[in-house]
Protein backbone atom coordinates (compact mmCIF):
# COMPACT_ATOMS: atom_id res chain seq x y z
CA UNK A 1 0.00 0.00 0.00
CA UNK A 2 1.44 3.47 -1.19
CA UNK A 3 2.71 5.66 1.69
CA UNK A 4 -0.04 8.32 0.91
CA UNK A 5 -2.82 5.93 0.97
CA UNK A 6 -5.26 6.84 3.78
CA UNK A 7 -7.26 3.64 3.42
CA UNK A 8 -6.88 0.34 2.14
CA UNK A 9 -8.55 -0.54 -1.41
CA UNK A 10 -11.14 -3.34 -0.16
CA UNK A 11 -11.41 -6.41 -2.64
CA UNK A 12 -14.09 -8.79 -2.24
CA UNK A 13 -13.05 -12.02 -1.34
CA UNK A 14 -13.77 -14.86 -3.93
CA UNK A 15 -15.87 -11.88 -5.55
CA UNK A 16 -18.35 -12.69 -3.28
CA UNK A 17 -20.51 -9.16 -3.16
CA UNK A 18 -23.62 -10.57 -1.78
CA UNK A 19 -23.70 -13.93 0.04
CA UNK A 20 -26.55 -15.84 1.17
CA UNK A 21 -27.03 -13.84 4.48
CA UNK A 22 -26.73 -10.41 2.28
CA UNK A 23 -22.68 -9.68 2.87
CA UNK A 24 -20.02 -8.90 0.71
CA UNK A 25 -16.90 -11.23 1.81
CA UNK A 26 -13.50 -9.47 1.98
CA UNK A 27 -9.60 -11.02 3.68
CA UNK A 28 -9.50 -9.06 7.15
CA UNK A 29 -5.89 -8.09 6.69
CA UNK A 30 -5.12 -6.28 3.04
CA UNK A 31 -1.50 -5.23 3.83
CA UNK A 32 0.22 -8.32 2.77
CA UNK A 33 3.61 -6.42 3.92
CA UNK A 34 2.55 -6.14 7.79
CA UNK A 35 1.63 -10.24 7.96
CA UNK A 36 5.03 -10.61 5.93
CA UNK A 37 6.87 -8.65 8.85
CA UNK A 38 4.48 -10.85 11.19
CA UNK A 39 6.25 -13.82 9.21
CA UNK A 40 9.75 -12.46 9.22
CA UNK A 41 9.43 -12.33 13.25
CA UNK A 42 8.93 -16.53 12.85
CA UNK A 43 5.14 -16.42 13.33
CA UNK A 44 2.79 -18.82 10.72
CA UNK A 45 1.38 -17.31 8.29
CA UNK A 46 -2.26 -18.50 9.93
CA UNK A 47 -1.42 -16.53 13.15
CA UNK A 48 0.65 -14.07 11.25
CA UNK A 49 -2.83 -13.30 9.41
CA UNK A 50 -4.86 -13.41 12.69
CA UNK A 51 -2.83 -10.81 14.53
CA UNK A 52 -2.30 -8.80 11.19
CA UNK A 53 -6.29 -8.61 10.87
CA UNK A 54 -6.95 -7.79 14.91
CA UNK A 55 -4.96 -4.44 14.32
CA UNK A 56 -2.11 -5.73 16.37
CA UNK A 57 1.66 -3.81 15.66
CA UNK A 58 4.20 -6.07 15.63
CA UNK A 59 5.83 -4.69 18.46
CA UNK A 60 2.81 -5.48 20.37
CA UNK A 61 2.86 -8.72 19.48
CA UNK A 62 4.07 -10.56 22.48
CA UNK A 63 2.10 -8.48 25.08
CA UNK A 64 -1.08 -9.53 22.93
CA UNK A 65 -0.81 -13.13 22.74
CA UNK A 66 0.56 -13.31 26.36
CA UNK A 67 -1.07 -10.46 28.46
CA UNK A 68 -0.73 -10.05 32.12
CA UNK A 69 -1.59 -8.00 35.02
CA UNK A 70 1.86 -6.70 35.46
CA UNK A 71 1.36 -5.11 31.59
CA UNK A 72 -1.91 -3.95 31.55
CA UNK A 73 -3.22 -3.34 35.17
CA UNK A 74 -3.42 0.27 36.12
CA UNK A 75 -3.25 2.16 39.61
CA UNK A 76 -6.74 1.96 41.00
CA UNK A 77 -6.23 5.40 42.14
CA UNK A 78 -6.86 6.46 38.77
CA UNK A 79 -10.20 5.80 38.80
CA UNK A 80 -12.08 8.79 40.56
CA UNK A 81 -13.67 8.38 44.19
CA UNK A 82 -11.76 4.92 44.11
CA UNK A 83 -9.47 5.36 46.99
CA UNK A 84 -12.79 7.41 48.93
CA UNK A 85 -14.64 3.90 47.84
CA UNK A 86 -11.73 1.87 49.83
CA UNK A 87 -11.31 3.70 52.53
CA UNK A 88 -14.80 3.55 53.30
CA UNK A 89 -15.13 -0.07 52.76
CA UNK A 90 -12.22 -1.18 55.10
CA UNK A 91 -13.61 1.49 57.42
CA UNK A 92 -16.79 -0.23 57.81
CA UNK A 93 -15.36 -3.86 57.60
CA UNK A 94 -13.21 -2.49 61.13
CA UNK A 95 -16.08 -1.06 62.80
CA UNK A 96 -18.23 -4.31 62.00
CA UNK A 97 -20.62 -2.53 60.16
CA UNK A 98 -23.69 -3.47 58.35
CA UNK A 99 -22.73 -3.65 54.74
CA UNK A 100 -25.05 -5.09 51.78
CA UNK A 101 -23.77 -5.28 48.13
CA UNK A 102 -26.50 -4.39 45.69
CA UNK A 103 -26.22 -6.03 42.58
CA UNK A 104 -27.62 -6.30 39.06
CA UNK A 105 -29.10 -9.87 38.37
CA UNK A 106 -27.21 -10.34 35.49
CA UNK A 107 -23.55 -12.88 34.83
CA UNK A 108 -21.19 -9.58 35.30
CA UNK A 109 -23.92 -8.66 38.23
CA UNK A 110 -23.18 -11.46 40.18
CA UNK A 111 -19.53 -12.31 39.36
CA UNK A 112 -19.21 -8.67 40.56
CA UNK A 113 -21.07 -9.06 43.97
CA UNK A 114 -19.47 -12.62 44.62
CA UNK A 115 -15.84 -11.04 44.55
CA UNK A 116 -16.68 -8.27 46.64
CA UNK A 117 -18.94 -10.55 48.98
CA UNK A 118 -15.55 -13.53 49.46
CA UNK A 119 -13.24 -10.87 49.79
CA UNK A 120 -15.41 -9.33 52.87
CA UNK A 121 -15.79 -12.89 54.45
CA UNK A 122 -11.62 -13.27 53.66
CA UNK A 123 -11.45 -9.75 56.50
CA UNK A 124 -14.12 -12.14 58.59
CA UNK A 125 -17.01 -9.59 57.42
CA UNK A 126 -19.92 -10.91 55.93
CA UNK A 127 -21.82 -8.80 53.47
CA UNK A 128 -25.48 -8.76 53.15
CA UNK A 129 -26.81 -9.89 49.47
CA UNK A 130 -30.05 -7.62 47.52
CA UNK A 131 -30.58 -8.58 43.79
CA UNK A 132 -33.83 -6.91 42.81
CA UNK A 133 -36.53 -9.60 40.98
CA UNK A 134 -36.28 -7.87 37.24
CA UNK A 135 -40.19 -8.24 36.50
CA UNK A 136 -41.47 -6.60 40.46
CA UNK A 137 -38.46 -3.93 40.49
CA UNK A 138 -36.56 -3.78 37.31
CA UNK A 139 -33.31 -2.62 36.88
CA UNK A 140 -31.15 -1.03 39.53
CA UNK A 141 -31.91 0.47 43.03
CA UNK A 142 -35.31 1.85 43.50
CA UNK A 143 -36.21 4.42 46.74
CA UNK A 144 -38.05 1.54 48.04
CA UNK A 145 -35.22 -0.99 48.17
CA UNK A 146 -33.40 1.59 49.65
CA UNK A 147 -35.67 2.17 52.24
CA UNK A 148 -36.09 -1.34 52.75
CA UNK A 149 -32.15 -1.83 53.64
CA UNK A 150 -32.14 0.73 56.39
CA UNK A 151 -35.24 -0.38 57.83
CA UNK A 152 -33.48 -3.49 58.10
CA UNK A 153 -29.94 -2.21 59.69
CA UNK A 154 -28.13 -1.54 56.80
CA UNK A 155 -25.15 1.13 57.38
CA UNK A 156 -23.34 0.51 53.80
CA UNK A 157 -24.72 0.03 50.54
CA UNK A 158 -22.59 -1.46 47.74
CA UNK A 159 -23.94 -1.06 44.21
CA UNK A 160 -22.33 -3.52 41.51
CA UNK A 161 -22.93 -3.23 37.74
CA UNK A 162 -25.91 -1.00 38.24
CA UNK A 163 -26.34 2.93 40.36
CA UNK A 164 -24.63 5.07 37.73
CA UNK A 165 -28.01 6.84 36.70
CA UNK A 166 -30.37 5.23 39.36
CA UNK A 167 -30.79 9.20 40.71
CA UNK A 168 -34.12 8.99 42.47
CA UNK A 169 -33.04 6.24 44.35
CA UNK A 170 -29.53 7.90 45.33
CA UNK A 171 -31.63 10.93 46.45
CA UNK A 172 -33.74 9.14 48.81
CA UNK A 173 -30.59 7.32 50.29
CA UNK A 174 -28.96 11.02 50.93
CA UNK A 175 -32.57 11.29 53.08
CA UNK A 176 -32.28 8.85 54.71
CA UNK A 177 -28.29 9.20 55.27
CA UNK A 178 -27.73 5.59 54.28
CA UNK A 179 -24.27 6.11 52.91
CA UNK A 180 -24.10 4.45 48.73
CA UNK A 181 -20.61 3.42 46.81
CA UNK A 182 -21.56 2.93 43.55
CA UNK A 183 -19.38 0.25 41.67
CA UNK A 184 -20.84 0.61 37.91
CA UNK A 185 -19.30 0.67 34.09
CA UNK A 186 -22.56 2.19 31.67
CA UNK A 187 -22.65 5.48 30.43
CA UNK A 188 -23.37 8.37 31.98
CA UNK A 189 -25.06 11.46 31.20
CA UNK A 190 -26.27 14.19 32.88
CA UNK A 191 -25.70 15.58 36.21
CA UNK A 192 -23.86 13.45 38.68
CA UNK A 193 -25.99 11.64 41.15
CA UNK A 194 -25.27 12.00 45.12
CA UNK A 195 -23.18 9.06 46.47
CA UNK A 196 -20.94 8.36 49.00
CA UNK A 197 -18.54 7.74 45.94
CA UNK A 198 -19.46 6.81 42.57
CA UNK A 199 -16.76 4.59 40.91
CA UNK A 200 -16.87 4.62 36.88
CA UNK A 201 -14.82 5.04 34.14
CA UNK A 202 -17.32 6.13 32.53
CA UNK A 203 -18.10 9.32 34.27
CA UNK A 204 -17.02 12.33 32.10
CA UNK A 205 -14.40 13.46 34.82
CA UNK A 206 -12.61 10.20 35.15
CA UNK A 207 -9.37 9.82 32.55
CA UNK A 208 -8.21 6.18 34.11
CA UNK A 209 -8.95 4.82 29.99
CA UNK A 210 -10.60 1.97 31.31
CA UNK A 211 -14.14 2.57 30.27
CA UNK A 212 -13.75 -0.75 28.16
CA UNK A 213 -14.33 -2.69 31.58
CA UNK A 214 -17.30 -4.75 32.60
CA UNK A 215 -18.07 -4.45 36.38
CA UNK A 216 -16.72 -7.29 37.21
CA UNK A 217 -13.13 -5.69 36.12
CA UNK A 218 -14.70 -2.46 37.75
CA UNK A 219 -15.18 -4.47 40.97
CA UNK A 220 -11.50 -6.36 40.88
CA UNK A 221 -9.71 -3.10 40.93
CA UNK A 222 -12.03 -2.09 43.89
CA UNK A 223 -10.84 -5.42 45.23
CA UNK A 224 -6.82 -4.25 44.10
CA UNK A 225 -7.21 -0.48 46.27
CA UNK A 226 -9.12 -2.56 49.53
CA UNK A 227 -5.98 -5.17 49.29
CA UNK A 228 -3.57 -1.93 49.86
CA UNK A 229 -5.70 -0.22 52.00
CA UNK A 230 -5.75 -3.14 54.42
CA UNK A 231 -2.54 -4.04 54.02
CA UNK A 232 -1.64 -0.46 55.19
CA UNK A 233 -3.67 -0.93 57.96
CA UNK A 234 -1.76 -4.22 58.70
CA UNK A 235 -5.35 -6.36 58.72
CA UNK A 236 -5.09 -10.15 58.74
CA UNK A 237 -6.93 -12.02 56.03
CA UNK A 238 -6.19 -10.28 52.80
CA UNK A 239 -7.14 -12.69 50.56
CA UNK A 240 -4.57 -13.51 47.01
CA UNK A 241 -6.90 -11.78 44.63
CA UNK A 242 -5.41 -14.04 41.44
CA UNK A 243 -7.77 -16.47 43.21
CA UNK A 244 -10.84 -14.29 42.16
CA UNK A 245 -10.05 -14.14 38.57
CA UNK A 246 -12.35 -16.64 37.20
CA UNK A 247 -15.15 -14.64 38.63
CA UNK A 248 -13.59 -11.19 36.94
CA UNK A 249 -13.33 -13.22 33.35
CA UNK A 250 -16.52 -14.98 32.99
CA UNK A 251 -18.51 -11.49 34.17
CA UNK A 252 -16.32 -9.54 31.50
CA UNK A 253 -16.80 -12.26 28.26
CA UNK A 254 -20.80 -12.50 29.36
CA UNK A 255 -21.05 -8.64 29.32
CA UNK A 256 -19.62 -8.79 25.91
CA UNK A 257 -17.09 -5.88 26.45
CA UNK A 258 -13.70 -5.18 23.95
CA UNK A 259 -11.24 -8.20 24.74
CA UNK A 260 -9.01 -5.45 24.32
CA UNK A 261 -5.90 -4.12 26.90
CA UNK A 262 -6.94 -4.76 30.77
CA UNK A 263 -9.95 -6.96 29.83
CA UNK A 264 -7.60 -9.19 27.64
CA UNK A 265 -5.51 -9.69 31.04
CA UNK A 266 -7.86 -10.66 32.99
CA UNK A 267 -9.78 -13.10 31.03
CA UNK A 268 -6.76 -14.76 29.58
CA UNK A 269 -5.53 -15.04 33.33
CA UNK A 270 -8.96 -15.87 34.20
CA UNK A 271 -9.32 -18.90 32.03
CA UNK A 272 -6.26 -20.33 33.78
CA UNK A 273 -7.85 -19.72 37.22
CA UNK A 274 -11.11 -21.41 36.41
CA UNK A 275 -9.07 -24.34 34.32
CA UNK A 276 -7.02 -25.20 37.41
CA UNK A 277 -8.70 -24.28 40.59
CA UNK A 278 -12.54 -22.79 39.83
CA UNK A 279 -14.68 -21.32 41.94
CA UNK A 280 -16.79 -24.13 43.34
CA UNK A 281 -19.78 -22.57 41.90
CA UNK A 282 -18.30 -22.72 38.27
CA UNK A 283 -16.90 -26.02 39.10
CA UNK A 284 -20.41 -27.35 39.86
CA UNK A 285 -22.05 -25.74 36.92
CA UNK A 286 -19.16 -27.42 34.68
CA UNK A 287 -20.29 -30.94 36.37
CA UNK A 288 -23.96 -30.48 35.43
CA UNK A 289 -23.36 -29.09 32.22
CA UNK A 290 -20.47 -32.48 31.38
CA UNK A 291 -17.93 -29.70 30.06
CA UNK A 292 -14.35 -29.79 31.50
CA UNK A 293 -11.29 -28.12 31.34
CA UNK A 294 -9.30 -26.29 29.61
CA UNK A 295 -12.42 -23.80 29.74
CA UNK A 296 -12.40 -21.07 27.27
CA UNK A 297 -15.01 -17.94 26.11
CA UNK A 298 -17.13 -20.41 25.03
CA UNK A 299 -17.69 -22.03 27.99
CA UNK A 300 -18.05 -18.21 29.96
CA UNK A 301 -20.23 -17.15 26.96
CA UNK A 302 -22.30 -20.56 26.20
CA UNK A 303 -22.29 -22.64 29.12
CA UNK A 304 -22.13 -21.45 32.10
CA UNK A 305 -22.94 -17.69 31.34
CA UNK A 306 -26.74 -18.47 30.41
CA UNK A 307 -27.31 -20.99 33.17
CA UNK A 308 -26.24 -18.13 36.00
CA UNK A 309 -28.49 -15.42 34.04
CA UNK A 310 -31.27 -17.87 33.74
CA UNK A 311 -32.05 -17.79 37.74
CA UNK A 312 -32.40 -13.63 36.51
CA UNK A 313 -34.06 -13.72 33.74
CA UNK A 314 -37.14 -16.11 34.78
CA UNK A 315 -36.52 -17.62 38.70
CA UNK A 316 -34.70 -16.56 41.85
CA UNK A 317 -32.76 -13.33 40.55
CA UNK A 318 -30.01 -13.94 43.25
CA UNK A 319 -29.22 -17.22 42.71
CA UNK A 320 -26.05 -17.46 40.95
CA UNK A 321 -24.89 -14.42 42.62
CA UNK A 322 -25.36 -17.10 46.22
CA UNK A 323 -23.86 -20.08 44.50
CA UNK A 324 -20.84 -18.22 43.09
CA UNK A 325 -20.36 -16.65 46.51
CA UNK A 326 -21.06 -19.42 48.43
CA UNK A 327 -18.14 -21.91 50.20
CA UNK A 328 -21.25 -24.89 51.07
CA UNK A 329 -21.26 -27.47 48.40
CA UNK A 330 -24.23 -28.85 49.50
CA UNK A 331 -26.08 -25.37 48.52
CA UNK A 332 -23.65 -24.86 45.75
CA UNK A 333 -24.99 -28.14 44.32
CA UNK A 334 -28.30 -27.48 44.73
CA UNK A 335 -28.49 -23.75 42.97
CA UNK A 336 -26.63 -25.33 40.13
CA UNK A 337 -29.35 -28.08 39.78
CA UNK A 338 -31.83 -25.29 39.54
CA UNK A 339 -30.24 -23.35 37.53
CA UNK A 340 -29.69 -25.98 35.01
CA UNK A 341 -33.54 -26.78 35.30
CA UNK A 342 -34.70 -22.78 35.19
CA UNK A 343 -32.44 -22.72 32.07
CA UNK A 344 -34.36 -25.46 30.06
CA UNK A 345 -37.15 -23.50 30.91
CA UNK A 346 -36.09 -20.83 29.76
CA UNK A 347 -35.11 -21.87 26.50
CA UNK A 348 -38.88 -22.88 25.47
CA UNK A 349 -40.24 -20.03 26.30
CA UNK A 350 -37.31 -17.92 24.37
CA UNK A 351 -38.48 -20.09 21.65
CA UNK A 352 -42.28 -19.65 21.97
CA UNK A 353 -41.83 -16.19 21.96
CA UNK A 354 -39.43 -16.07 19.19
CA UNK A 355 -41.88 -17.98 17.06
CA UNK A 356 -44.61 -15.37 17.92
CA UNK A 357 -41.95 -12.57 16.99
CA UNK A 358 -40.82 -13.43 13.92
CA UNK A 359 -44.75 -13.76 12.84
CA UNK A 360 -44.70 -10.32 13.44
CA UNK A 361 -41.43 -9.27 11.93
CA UNK A 362 -42.63 -10.89 8.32
CA UNK A 363 -45.78 -8.75 8.32
CA UNK A 364 -43.51 -5.45 8.96
CA UNK A 365 -42.94 -3.43 5.89
CA UNK A 366 -39.29 -4.05 3.58
CA UNK A 367 -39.19 -0.50 4.01
CA UNK A 368 -38.06 -0.59 7.81
CA UNK A 369 -35.14 -0.61 9.26
CA UNK A 370 -35.81 -1.66 12.44
CA UNK A 371 -37.66 -4.43 13.83
CA UNK A 372 -39.33 -3.01 16.66
CA UNK A 373 -42.08 -5.48 18.20
CA UNK A 374 -44.42 -5.35 20.95
CA UNK A 375 -46.95 -8.07 22.63
CA UNK A 376 -48.92 -8.74 26.28
CA UNK A 377 -47.51 -10.81 27.96
CA UNK A 378 -43.77 -11.51 26.27
CA UNK A 379 -41.67 -12.37 29.63
CA UNK A 380 -38.95 -9.33 30.15
CA UNK A 381 -36.13 -12.19 31.35
CA UNK A 382 -35.97 -13.86 27.42
CA UNK A 383 -36.80 -10.61 24.91
CA UNK A 384 -33.32 -9.29 24.84
CA UNK A 385 -31.86 -12.78 23.83
CA UNK A 386 -34.95 -12.50 21.11
CA UNK A 387 -34.29 -8.91 19.97
CA UNK A 388 -30.68 -10.68 19.50
CA UNK A 389 -32.16 -13.74 17.30
CA UNK A 390 -33.97 -11.57 15.20
CA UNK A 391 -31.29 -8.56 14.52
CA UNK A 392 -29.19 -12.11 13.14
CA UNK A 393 -31.99 -13.34 11.21
CA UNK A 394 -32.75 -9.33 9.47
CA UNK A 395 -29.49 -7.98 9.45
CA UNK A 396 -31.28 -5.36 11.34
CA UNK A 397 -31.81 -3.73 14.69
CA UNK A 398 -34.18 -4.58 16.81
CA UNK A 399 -36.08 -4.12 19.62
CA UNK A 400 -38.87 -6.50 21.52
CA UNK A 401 -41.15 -4.89 24.24
CA UNK A 402 -43.44 -7.31 26.93
CA UNK A 403 -46.15 -5.47 27.92
CA UNK A 404 -47.29 -6.22 31.43
CA UNK A 405 -50.79 -6.70 32.36
CA UNK A 406 -50.54 -3.17 34.26
CA UNK A 407 -49.54 -1.24 30.59
CA UNK A 408 -46.41 -0.94 31.12
CA UNK A 409 -43.74 -2.14 28.65
CA UNK A 410 -40.37 -3.70 29.40
CA UNK A 411 -37.83 -3.74 26.28
CA UNK A 412 -34.69 -4.86 24.72
CA UNK A 413 -32.76 -3.78 22.02
CA UNK A 414 -29.53 -5.29 20.08
CA UNK A 415 -28.14 -2.93 17.31
CA UNK A 416 -25.29 -3.21 14.92
CA UNK A 417 -22.01 -2.15 14.65
CA UNK A 418 -21.81 1.42 13.82
CA UNK A 419 -26.04 1.83 15.00
CA UNK A 420 -25.72 3.64 18.05
CA UNK A 421 -28.82 2.11 19.85
CA UNK A 422 -27.91 3.18 23.88
CA UNK A 423 -27.80 7.56 22.48
CA UNK A 424 -31.52 6.84 20.51
CA UNK A 425 -32.82 5.67 23.78
CA UNK A 426 -31.49 8.08 25.85
CA UNK A 427 -32.80 11.09 23.45
CA UNK A 428 -36.15 9.14 23.55
CA UNK A 429 -36.16 9.05 27.77
CA UNK A 430 -35.26 12.98 27.12
CA UNK A 431 -37.98 13.82 25.34
CA UNK A 432 -40.76 12.16 27.60
CA UNK A 433 -41.37 9.53 25.03
CA UNK A 434 -40.36 6.40 27.47
CA UNK A 435 -40.48 6.34 31.14
CA UNK A 436 -36.57 5.12 31.28
CA UNK A 437 -34.00 3.72 29.60
CA UNK A 438 -30.17 3.65 28.95
CA UNK A 439 -27.35 1.21 27.44
CA UNK A 440 -24.74 1.53 24.99
CA UNK A 441 -24.23 1.52 21.33
CA UNK A 442 -24.80 -2.28 20.47
CA UNK A 443 -27.59 -2.79 23.37
CA UNK A 444 -29.92 -0.87 25.34
CA UNK A 445 -33.22 -1.50 27.89
CA UNK A 446 -36.18 0.83 28.17
CA UNK A 447 -39.77 1.16 29.70
CA UNK A 448 -42.11 2.52 27.85
CA UNK A 449 -46.21 2.69 28.75
CA UNK A 450 -48.14 1.00 26.38
CA UNK A 451 -50.36 3.74 25.05
CA UNK A 452 -46.47 5.32 23.90
CA UNK A 453 -45.06 2.09 22.27
CA UNK A 454 -46.74 3.32 18.57
CA UNK A 455 -44.97 6.90 19.13
CA UNK A 456 -41.50 5.02 20.10
CA UNK A 457 -41.65 2.98 16.99
CA UNK A 458 -42.01 5.91 14.80
CA UNK A 459 -39.39 7.82 16.82
CA UNK A 460 -36.61 4.99 16.72
CA UNK A 461 -36.99 4.14 12.83
CA UNK A 462 -36.55 8.35 12.17
CA UNK A 463 -33.66 8.58 14.64
CA UNK A 464 -31.54 5.33 13.41
CA UNK A 465 -32.53 5.13 9.91
CA UNK A 466 -29.76 7.07 8.40
CA UNK A 467 -27.18 5.19 10.27
CA UNK A 468 -28.83 1.96 9.12
CA UNK A 469 -28.58 2.07 5.95
CA UNK A 470 -25.09 3.17 6.24
CA UNK A 471 -24.22 -0.08 8.55
CA UNK A 472 -25.88 -1.70 5.79
CA UNK A 473 -24.25 -0.85 3.16
CA UNK A 474 -20.96 -1.66 4.36
CA UNK A 475 -22.21 -4.83 5.67
CA UNK A 476 -18.59 -7.00 5.25
CA UNK A 477 -17.58 -10.17 6.43
CA UNK A 478 -13.99 -9.74 7.24
CA UNK A 479 -12.87 -13.40 6.48
CA UNK A 480 -9.00 -14.18 8.10
CA UNK A 481 -7.71 -16.36 5.37
CA UNK A 482 -8.36 -18.63 2.37
CA UNK A 483 -7.62 -22.01 2.81
CA UNK A 484 -7.80 -25.57 2.07
CA UNK A 485 -9.61 -28.80 3.32
CA UNK A 486 -6.22 -30.35 3.13
CA UNK A 487 -5.10 -27.83 5.92
CA UNK A 488 -7.27 -28.65 8.44
CA UNK A 489 -5.83 -30.48 11.48
CA UNK A 490 -4.38 -30.34 14.86
CA UNK A 491 -1.74 -27.90 13.38
CA UNK A 492 -4.04 -25.28 12.08
CA UNK A 493 -6.29 -24.99 15.81
CA UNK A 494 -3.04 -25.17 18.07
CA UNK A 495 -2.32 -21.98 15.85
CA UNK A 496 -6.10 -20.17 15.97
CA UNK A 497 -5.57 -20.93 19.55
CA UNK A 498 -2.27 -19.11 20.74
CA UNK A 499 -4.30 -16.06 19.59
CA UNK A 500 -7.12 -16.64 22.55
CA UNK A 501 -9.05 -15.28 24.31
CA UNK A 502 -11.31 -14.26 21.12
CA UNK A 503 -14.66 -11.83 22.02
CA UNK A 504 -16.16 -8.86 21.52
CA UNK A 505 -13.49 -6.22 19.13
CA UNK A 506 -11.50 -9.28 19.35
CA UNK A 507 -13.42 -11.64 17.07
CA UNK A 508 -12.59 -15.73 16.51
CA UNK A 509 -11.26 -16.52 13.37
CA UNK A 510 -13.27 -17.58 10.32
CA UNK A 511 -11.61 -19.07 6.76
CA UNK A 512 -12.99 -19.28 3.46
CA UNK A 513 -12.98 -22.40 0.95
CA UNK A 514 -13.80 -22.32 -2.39
CA UNK A 515 -15.43 -24.26 -5.20
CA UNK A 516 -17.08 -26.66 -2.60
CA UNK A 517 -19.51 -28.92 -3.65
CA UNK A 518 -22.26 -30.21 -1.79
CA UNK A 519 -22.09 -34.19 -1.34
CA UNK A 520 -24.27 -34.17 1.55
CA UNK A 521 -27.13 -32.50 3.40
CA UNK A 522 -29.59 -33.72 6.33
CA UNK A 523 -31.96 -30.91 8.44
CA UNK A 524 -31.35 -31.43 12.03
CA UNK A 525 -33.59 -30.56 14.83
CA UNK A 526 -33.64 -27.28 16.15
CA UNK A 527 -33.03 -25.73 12.13
CA UNK A 528 -29.36 -26.77 11.99
CA UNK A 529 -28.27 -29.00 8.99
CA UNK A 530 -25.57 -31.08 9.15
CA UNK A 531 -23.10 -31.66 5.85
CA UNK A 532 -20.06 -32.36 3.80
CA UNK A 533 -18.64 -30.94 0.73
CA UNK A 534 -16.10 -31.97 -1.40
CA UNK A 535 -13.47 -29.55 -3.08
CA UNK A 536 -12.46 -29.96 -6.76
CA UNK A 537 -9.48 -32.08 -5.88
CA UNK A 538 -12.33 -34.53 -4.15
CA UNK A 539 -11.31 -33.86 -0.56
CA UNK A 540 -14.46 -34.23 1.92
CA UNK A 541 -14.78 -31.84 4.80
CA UNK A 542 -17.26 -32.29 7.06
CA UNK A 543 -19.41 -29.47 8.57
CA UNK A 544 -22.16 -28.33 10.39
CA UNK A 545 -24.47 -25.01 10.08
CA UNK A 546 -26.14 -23.64 13.12
CA UNK A 547 -29.51 -22.35 12.94
CA UNK A 548 -29.46 -23.02 9.35
CA UNK A 549 -33.69 -22.08 8.95
CA UNK A 550 -33.49 -18.66 10.05
CA UNK A 551 -30.26 -17.16 7.71
CA UNK A 552 -31.23 -18.78 4.14
CA UNK A 553 -28.42 -21.46 4.35
CA UNK A 554 -30.76 -24.14 5.00
CA UNK A 555 -32.42 -23.33 1.70
CA UNK A 556 -28.75 -23.68 -0.34
CA UNK A 557 -27.65 -27.20 1.64
CA UNK A 558 -31.03 -29.24 1.16
CA UNK A 559 -31.48 -27.76 -2.26
CA UNK A 560 -32.86 -30.85 -4.55
CA UNK A 561 -29.89 -29.85 -7.21
CA UNK A 562 -27.61 -27.57 -4.98
CA UNK A 563 -24.83 -25.50 -6.65
CA UNK A 564 -21.41 -25.05 -5.89
CA UNK A 565 -20.54 -22.76 -3.01
CA UNK A 566 -17.89 -21.08 -1.88
CA UNK A 567 -18.10 -21.19 2.40
CA UNK A 568 -16.57 -19.58 5.53
CA UNK A 569 -16.57 -21.12 8.82
CA UNK A 570 -15.02 -21.11 11.93
CA UNK A 571 -13.10 -24.64 13.25
CA UNK A 572 -13.44 -26.16 16.57
CA UNK A 573 -11.17 -29.17 17.80
CA UNK A 574 -13.53 -31.92 19.07
CA UNK A 575 -12.09 -34.29 21.11
CA UNK A 576 -14.17 -37.59 21.83
CA UNK A 577 -13.10 -41.38 23.09
CA UNK A 578 -9.73 -40.23 22.41
CA UNK A 579 -10.63 -39.33 18.89
CA UNK A 580 -9.46 -35.43 17.47
CA UNK A 581 -11.58 -34.05 14.63
CA UNK A 582 -12.19 -30.55 13.48
CA UNK A 583 -15.07 -29.58 13.64
CA UNK A 584 -16.31 -27.14 10.82
CA UNK A 585 -18.90 -24.40 11.43
CA UNK A 586 -20.80 -22.49 8.87
CA UNK A 587 -20.74 -18.92 9.19
CA UNK A 588 -21.87 -17.88 5.64
CA UNK A 589 -22.13 -19.12 1.91
CA UNK A 590 -22.00 -17.72 -1.14
CA UNK A 591 -22.94 -19.50 -4.68
CA UNK A 592 -19.71 -20.06 -6.76
CA UNK A 593 -20.11 -18.55 -10.02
Amino acid sequence: MSEHSTKPVIQNLLDVSKSVRGRKWALRCQDDGLTAEFTRQGYSLTLAQILAGRGVKPDEAENFLNPTLRTYLPDPSSFVDMDKAAVRIVDAVEAGEAITVFADYDVDGATSAAQLIRWGRALGSKFELYVPDRIKEGYGPTVSAFETLKANGADLVITVDCGASADAALNAAQGLELPIIVIDHHMMSGDMPPAFALVNPNRSDDHSGQGHLAAAGVSFMLLVALNREAKRRGLDGVPDLLSFLDLTALGTVCDVVALTGLNRAFVAQGLKVMSAKPNPGLAALAQIASVSPPFSTYHCGFVMGPRINAGGRIGQPDMGARMLSSDDLGEIGGFAAELDRINQDRRQLQDRILREALEQAEQLGADKQVICLAMQGWHAGVIGIVAGRLKDRFGRPAIVIGVDKHGIGKGSGRSLAGVNMGAAIHKAKELGIIQAGGGHEMAAGLTVAEEKIPEFQEFIEDNLSAQIRKAREDNTLKVDALISPSALGPELIAEIEQAQPFGAKMSEPVFAFAHMRISYAKALNGGHVRCAFEDQQGLRMDAIAFRAEENGIADVLLAPDPPRVHIVARLKQNTWRGRVKIDVQISDLAIAQ
